[in-house]
């Protein structure tokens, strides 16, 4: 692989000297895609506010503000969040969540990669004629 030129080195990126903020890139290669434009903002934003724990304290009012968005956008949004465990949250209270595991990439058929055994099994029973009657011993 070849070496990746640091276009500003004097720009280089460091842990913030107050605070925290940190985004998992799994959550753009598994999650971004399946949430709403409005639940990426939120979920990015909540990133950005939250302490070392993921905690962070902000209003609802304020977070829409923050963000340009109605509060029933802003609602549907952490629903979205929610929905995905990717944050827990309280009435004044929200934490960003470590990303659940990821999910076992399923394939449609023989040669496309590497598959469950319950997918194995249900293709093997599948593939089994309904009247093939077992012999007795």
């Amino acid at each position: 692989m070849p070496t990746k030129p640091i276009l500003v080195p004097t720009r280089l990126r460091r842990p913030p000297a107050t605070g925290w903020s940190w985004v998992d890139r799994r959550f753009v290669r598994e999650h971004a895609a399946h949430v709403s434009r409005d639940a990426v903002l939120l979920y990015f934003f909540l990133a950005a506010v939250a302490d070392k724990h993921g905690l962070s304290f902000y209003a609802d009012s304020t977070v829409a503000l923050s963000l340009g968005m109605a509060l029933p956008a802003l609602i549907s949004a952490r629903q979205e969040l929610l929905a995905r465990d990717l944050i827990a949250h309280e009435t004044r209270w929200t934490q960003v969540l470590s990303l659940p595991p990821p999910e076992p990439r399923r394939c449609g058929g023989p040669g496309q990669g590497p598959m469950q055994l319950g997918e194995i099994l249900r293709q093997a029973i599948a593939s089994t004629h309904p009247n093939h009657e077992r012999s007795a011993p």
